[in-house]
């Protein structure tokens, strides 16, 4: 049979307190680790990849201009799903390059 938890009586604030703590526990032995490994090797320590943490991708975002308009006005930039008037019209028979727009 399950005993009940500590947690369960804890305040939601101290739950999110105590989460804060134990990231900020994890995050400084892994980092003391890190150096300790690289002490050994004698390597300089991993670099992390990619985008640093909270720096978003420049375009996302960003509107765009619309490249294909519907029947009824409906327009769609031509990135990510096909959205469904598109693909009901496509399933009629249409072609797509007969919605996009003229510049």
């Amino acid at each position: 049979m399950a005993r009940p938890s500590k947690f369960a009586s804890m305040s939601v604030e101290a739950l999110f307190k105590l989460r804060d703590d134990i990231a900020k526990a994890l995050s400084s032995r892994a980092s003391e680790l890190q150096q300790q490994l690289s002490r050994l090797t004698g390597a300089a320590p991993a670099k992390r990849r990619g985008r640093p943490p909270g720096k978003s991708h420049g375009l996302k975002g960003k509107k765009v201009a619309p490249k294909f308009r519907g029947p009824k006005g409906e327009t769609w930039s031509g990135r990510g799903l096909k959205p469904r008037w598109l693909t009901a019209e496509i399933k009629k028979g249409k072609k797509l390059e007969s919605f996009a727009i003229k510049k």
